[in-house]
């Protein structure tokens, strides 16, 4: 596929303002340099308005005047910079991804294998020379060693290769650029030295430097894929077809792209709702919690407004259409979304920033080395390409390419001891940077699930009868009770009446369970029992005409959730809370847990605004929800995390997964990524120190390649030491 044979148009889109709008996949894309460089290449073109690349999903969103330029020229320019790219697809996205993977890891195995056994060899080789070893038997090894290393070094280098290929032939470096040139100049060095029977040859040098940095390259790899989820779960919410109603009456299933403003179609109970919506006919209850966040069911009848994306919990609703395939509130979330990702894809981690200055360095040290003593000293070219080969090698971006994924690999086992998974490769260091952490609510703060709070005095009789009448319904309260109570057995005969509850006739007594009017129950009661248990929602029980009972069931607490906030304060975080919650609600928990700063009834696109605006003041933001109406806003903080129990599309957007029922791994969490940050930078300032040291030494001639490569691993056992240093820096609070 290319510019010339393919017709993008097909694959433009309006936006609101006029302007065309076209996503890319693009191939080709390693580090932070390569996102700045198609940016400012295609904001470069007049007529383009905006280019943002997203480095996790690798695609290239792109904005310009319809009037004056053509979509054609977009991809003309990306592959003279030398990027395949193609229209994007989450799912071809993925596909492409997880070859990608299956080679890096393919190409490790083959490294390692081989770097193993030609060590075997070279071990063999030094201490011969310097016993008795004769030239046959050392020649032999050699041999041995190339036969070993040269299909290595055409497999395994692959992925370096191509990359250093691209970039030249762009006109660019990258760090590709100095890596592939010293490991094809140590092995064909080496293929030189073998057929000249030489005393040293240096395919362990080529073929360590490829496994250390694939090494590094892999664990980088499987960090980002985890990110590219959130486009292919999103679609998880999204019904593909709704009941459309005919004028005869009927109902017929058919796609939402066929639906248009003013149809009218049937949501029956239990059934996610599939388009935004007024309800004509029909009263219910809607569950809201994915999108907004609101626990409590909302009581809906003619004339209120419902949304894609929220389940119908009880009775059967005849909507008048406003917006179905597009426009809803569900796409709005997705836009939101997307757009937040992309922002955050400029972050630059350490590691980049760092290897902008060392492609050029190293580049021009080593030539420097092979002119002078060529021309200066006037050594012969064998002996001088030897020094310049070894200061390519001592120079080797250890740190860049070992230092800094080797503290992520000690730091991920911690996070998974402390029950967090990591989403994202340079989350650790955008959570060592937080200052400000801005939690949702509900399921956040408080369990996923509601639970039984207020049994209402109940008996264990009567509660354990409750909870069996609650299995015959399907309304959320009453699962909750059933869940809470653990029965498992349903009267028999039991019936539900849509909208009201639960009845039952046993052992020769009526038994109710639903809505308190439903259940008889005086309205002095039902209004007393809400100011003991605001922001709860209530369920009735009447067992005869003696026995009746009003039970609280809410979002609580997470059992750890005062202990953490608490501990966060103490570590000097400022925290907040926005919730879509209602006011009471939110306030209720904000007073429980001592955080003075909150919001409630708050719309995605407001959560996003205050993230924003607390990242212009110069806070950098963590963000901790769990809801579709959180994704947006995940996506926008500085770095974010999400329950387990968050719906898919939240997890996706968050770089981090807690796990349980504790909100101990936040704090647990923002500890260790604040030490792991801390050796990160030690190890940085290590291996500036040792290129100090080893350069001069190595443009001096007193550095072969071998010991080039030796003082290359020693130094990446250096810095491998003192990221496990960080197992015993960081003991995370665990459960008692």
């Amino acid at each position: 596929m290319n510019a010339h044979t393919k017709d993008w148009e097909a694959f433009v889109t309006q936006k609101d303002d006029g302007t065309a709008h076209m996503e890319l996949a693009v191939d080709g894309i390693t580090c932070a340099a390569c996102i700045f460089e198609i940016e400012r290449a295609l904001t470069k073109e007049e007529g383009v308005k905006h280019a943002r690349v997203n480095m996790s999903s690798q695609r290239l969103s792109v904005d310009w005047d319809q009037s004056n330029y053509e979509p054609s020229r977009l991809v003309k320019i990306m592959e003279m910079l030398g990027y395949k790219v193609y229209p994007f697809d989450p799912a071809q996205v993925k596909a492409r991804g997880d070859r990608i993977g299956n080679e890096l890891l393919r190409s490790l195995a083959v490294s390692g294998f081989a770097a193993m056994n030609i060590m075997l060899l070279s071990i063999s080789v030094w201490s011969g020379n310097t016993s008795d070893i004769d030239v046959e038997t050392r020649d032999f090894f050699h041999w041995i060693s190339f036969l070993i290393a040269l299909p290595t070094v055409v497999y395994a280098g692959r992925p370096f290769f191509r990359s250093a290929i691209i970039a030249i032939k762009s006109r660019r470096l990258n760090m590709d650029v100095p890596i592939s040139i010293g490991v094809l100049l140590a092995t064909g060095l080496s293929v030189v030295q073998t057929f000249q029977s030489a005393k040293h040859a240096y395919f362990d040098s080529a073929v360590m430097l490829l496994f250390f940095l694939l090494a590094g390259r892999y664990l980088d790899h499987m960090m980002r894929r985890k990110t590219r989820a959130f486009a292919e779960n999103i679609a998880t919410l999204k019904a593909e077809s709704a009941a459309k109603l005919l004028p005869d009456g009927s109902t017929k299933d058919v796609p939402l792209s066929k639906l248009e403003p003013g149809d009218k179609v049937l949501v029956r109970a239990g059934e996610r709702v599939s388009v935004d919506g007024v309800v004509l006919e029909g009263t219910s209850e809607i569950d809201q919690s994915l999108v907004t966040g609101e626990t409590q069911l909302q009581p809906v009848g003619a004339g209120d407004a419902v949304f894609a994306g929220t389940m119908n919990a009880n009775g059967t609703l005849t909507l008048g259409v406003t917006a179905s395939a597009k426009g809803t509130l569900l796409d709005e979330v997705n836009r939101l979304l997307e757009t937040a990702l992309e922002g955050r894809s400029s972050y630059v981690q350490i590691a980049d920033r760092a290897s902008q200055l060392y492609a050029p360095v190293v580049h021009l040290a080593a030539l420097a080395t092979f002119l002078g003593w060529t021309f200066a000293v006037g050594a012969d070219w064998q002996y001088a390409l030897v020094i310049s080969i070894s200061v390519l090698i001592i120079t080797c971006p250890c740190a860049l390419g070992l230092a800094i994924p080797v503290v992520q690999v000690v730091a991920s086992g911690l996070f998974f001891r402390a029950r967090v998974l990591l989403n994202s490769g340079d989350a650790i260091e955008r959570l060592a940077a937080v200052k400000t952490i801005v939690f949702d609510k509900t399921g956040t703060l408080t369990l996923p699930e509601p639970a039984l709070g207020d049994a209402g005095g109940m008996s264990a009789e009567d509660l354990a009868l409750a909870g069996r009448l609650a299995l015959s319904s399907k309304h959320p309260l009453s699962k909750a009770l059933a869940k809470a109570t653990g029965e498992l057995k349903p009267i028999p005969g039991a019936s539900e009446e849509t909208g009201k509850g639960v009845r039952a006739v046993f052992e020769g007594q009526e038994l109710l369970l639903g809505a308190p009017a439903y259940c008889r129950i005086p309205q002095d009661m039902v209004e007393a029992k809400r100011r003991e248990n605001p922001g709860s929602s209530l369920i009735a029980f009447r067992k005869g005409e003696e026995t009746f009972a009003l039970l609280a069931i809410g979002q609580y607490l997470r059992s750890d959730a005062v202990e953490t906030v608490t501990r966060l304060q103490a570590m000097g975080y400022t925290l907040e809370m926005l919730s879509g919650d209602r006011v009471d609600a939110v306030a209720d928990i904000a007073s429980q847990l001592g955080i003075d700063t909150w919001q409630a009834e708050v719309k995605p696109q407001d959560k996003i605004a205050r993230i924003e605006a607390l990242k212009a003041e110069g806070h950098n933001v963590l963000m901790v929800g769990d809801g579709l109406n959180d994704a947006p806003a995940l996506a926008a903080a500085n770095v974010s995390m999400s329950p387990v129990s968050a719906v898919h599309v939240s997890q996706a957007a968050a770089d981090a997964v807690f796990l349980g029922e504790d909100l101990r791994p936040v704090a647990n969490a923002l500890d260790i990524a604040r030490k792991s940050h801390r050796l990160m930078q030690e190890n940085l300032g290590l291996s500036v120190i040792y290129n100090m040291i080893a350069v001069p030494i190595a443009v001096l001639g007193y550095v072969t390649p071998l010991v080039a490569a030796l003082a290359m691993a020693g130094s990446s056992v250096i810095v491998t030491l003192n990221a496990v240093r960080l197992q015993f820096m960081s003991k995370p609070e665990k459960e008692d």
